[in-house]
């Protein structure tokens, strides 16, 4: 529609979106809107409000709020509050369609019987309609609109089913509250709990007319997978092989876009330089735009893999698969198994994770798994990670076939898991102790991903790493290149140069310190960068290096090539594996990520828990580092 003739319509109306957790409510909003919010297989994903435009017809829009997921409206957690005051105690909405999902007609109705006793215009969109004939669910719609009082249409949202005659029933409902103008205000419901077993006895009933079971293959064939992925011994075998043959598959496949990519900023360089006059102008352009953005812009192909499996793995049902299987290790160091959800999350980045822990009844176990978010290796750590397996373990091979860089990769994820899981103990039996809580999980039933959300999401993600490659980092690189090239002098060489300017002061300064890592003042520039996002001290290494390059011929060439060579003053290697394994050990450990400490200022509402998070990661970080590389060198490595 053209955006002249979507601003001329009214969208005065406001349609909420309300269901339990995986109804497919997300969804749902996503074929409404067409906008592309995170969907994922498991609950506990949105935890704010979304809104959006549904175009119902060419004169006609409405906004669209997607609000959590919530059981009741007897809500307990952070986002379920959120999800309960907009549709008992806000003005808006004026429409709330229920996203009822129709292979749990039992669960979901507990909730829709309640929202439907508040008087608000209702459509029940009944989602996954699809699953429920492919599970041989046959379900009477008109008499189960009929007992409920309301419309219920039959959608499948991934497929733009069904869609058209949610937005009829939606126009009819419209219609009917232009004509009750003034609108009604909508008391709030007295605050006596629900009889639980009444109401479910009232919903066996209905269902007894509405619902009829004529098989059930499917079902037995998700319990029979998951018989083997979920069992105790060889679900959690299954889980650490599909992780490592993500990670082998991301090696493998990224290797020759990154290189193209690398030759390509490489080849850029060597135009502006050679049509450019030489001068501060070139330099800037030269090493620190074009060798800071494009180191990390390298590693794309490996991002959009990665958010390529997360999102399979999400949409065929796996990950929570994977959370059942974690909830047995979070129930050992006294967390709620809710837990696991946002360390999901925080292997994406750790800012939407802390703010997914809303879901967490407990204040004391959700501050827990905040403190322990940032330990899982978020998508800004894997070029760290890359770019020293690139320079330090470059083409080796483990048992002859499998890549020992993602070997090393999965042993940074597991030691983030691990040591999450001892600082979750210590906390959980000192600062922050709490009794454990019960968590009840649904598992979907396994699905074959939808093509365009696991496009989207890829995409999506993808979308958020170059925009902080062209913001953060790009700023970034411009003020250390500017820090890296000043004050400038004529005498001394490039290196030297480098060394007494701004920022090769402030690595020096640091030097003292982070000598006993095996890191030199070069490095100490980029974990001081570091902290404005992780991935910046690859652009930092880029800046740095490329402004020492004494070959003029060999400037703003590969970072990798330029870090395979680097010397110390005694002329012996700068990277050594051990310095490179050192390196990502302080990666996992520390705390380098300014948004993240500015989400949880805003979540825990004080500066104590970031400022406590930033300084206890910084030592965990130092002494694991510590203990790699000093321990590396009394057992014999390099």
């Amino acid at each position: 529609m053209p955006a002249r003739q979507a601003q001329s319509l009214s969208t005065s109306i406001t349609i909420a979106i309300a269901g339990n957790p995986n109804a497919g409510k997300t969804s749902l909003f996503n074929a409404l809107t067409g906008l592309r919010q995170k969907i994922a297989n498991y609950p506990g994903v949105t935890v704010e409000k979304k809104r959006g435009v549904w175009f119902l017809d060419d004169q006609s829009a409405v906004t669209v709020v997607d609000l959590p997921g919530l059981y009741s409206l007897n809500a307990t957690s952070i986002d379920e509050q959120i999800a309960r005051d907009t549709l008992v105690q806000s003005s808006d909405p004026d429409l709330i369609i229920l996203a009822i999902d129709a292979t749990n007609l039992l669960r979901n109705l507990y909730l829709a019987t309640q929202v439907i006793e508040l008087g608000r215009p209702t459509v029940v969109a009944l989602t996954m309609f699809d699953l429920a004939l492919r599970d041989g669910l046959e379900i009477n719609v008109p008499l189960l609109s009929r007992e409920l009082g309301v419309p219920v249409v039959p959608v499948v949202a991934r497929r733009q089913i069904g869609i058209e005659a949610l937005a009829g029933a939606v126009k009819k409902a419209a219609e009917d509250i232009h004509a009750c103008v003034p609108r009604k205000r909508i008391d709030t419901p007295t605050t006596r709990k629900d009889q639980l077993l009444n109401r479910y006895q009232r919903i066996d009933s209905l269902l007894s007319g509405v619902l009829t079971r004529n098989k059930r293959e499917s079902l037995s064939r998700t319990e029979r997978i998951d018989a083997l992925l979920t069992h105790r011994l060889f679900g959690p075998i299954i889980l650490t092989a599909v992780v490592l043959f993500v990670f082998q598959i991301i090696f493998s496949w990224a290797n020759l876009p990154m290189n193209l990519i690398d030759g390509g900023f490489s080849a850029l360089s060597r135009f502006v330089r050679t049509t450019l006059p030489p001068g501060v102008f070139t330099d800037l352009l030269a090493d620190g735009v074009i060798a800071g953005v494009g180191g990390v812009l390298v590693f794309l192909p490996q991002i959009l893999l990665l958010f390529l499996f997360i999102a399979i793995l999400e949409e065929s049902g796996y990950m929570a698969r994977a959370a059942f299987l974690m909830d047995r290790l979070m129930r050992s160091v006294g967390l709620d198994g809710k837990a696991f959800l946002p360390l999901v999350m925080s292997f994406a980045c750790a800012v939407p994770a802390v703010m997914a822990t809303r879901t967490i009844e407990s204040t004391k176990d959700r501050i827990t798994t905040i403190m322990i978010a940032p330990f899982m290796s978020c998508s800004a750590r894997l070029p760290v990670y890359t770019l020293m397996i690139a320079s330090c373990f470059a083409n080796q091979k483990t048992f002859g076939f499998i890549s020992t860089g993602a070997l090393i990769i999965l042993m940074m994820y597991l030691l983030g898991i691990s040591t999450a899981v001892g600082v979750a103990w210590l906390l959980k039996h000192s600062i922050l102790k709490a009794p454990s809580t019960l968590f009840v999980m649904e598992l979907p039933v396994y699905r074959i991903p939808s093509v365009s959300n696991v496009f989207h999401t890829m995409l999506s993600r993808a979308g958020l790493f170059v925009k902080r490659a062209s913001t953060v980092i790009l700023a970034a690189s411009i003020v250390l290149w500017a820090l890296a090239a000043f004050p400038r002098t004529t005498e001394g060489s490039r290196s030297y140069k480098v060394a007494n300017s701004y920022a090769g002061r402030a690595g020096r300064l640091l030097e003292p310190i982070i000598a006993p890592l095996g890191f030199d003042w070069r490095i100490g520039i980029g974990l001081i960068s570091s902290f404005a996002a992780r991935e910046t001290i690859v652009s930092t290494l880029g800046v740095v290096y490329n402004v020492g390059e004494e070959d003029e011929s060999q400037r703003s060439g590969s970072l990798v090539k330029a870090i395979m060579s680097a010397k110390r003053s005694d002329g012996s290697p700068m990277w050594t594996p051990l310095v490179g394994l050192s390196l990502m050990v302080f990666f996992v450990l520390a705390c380098q990520c300014m948004s993240t400490l500015a989400v949880v200022r805003r979540e825990t509402n004080s500066w104590r828990w970031p400022l406590f998070m930033v300084s206890y990661m910084l030592v965990l970080a130092y002494l694991g580092s510590l203990i790699t590389f000093q321990g590396g060198r009394l057992l014999g490595f390099s």
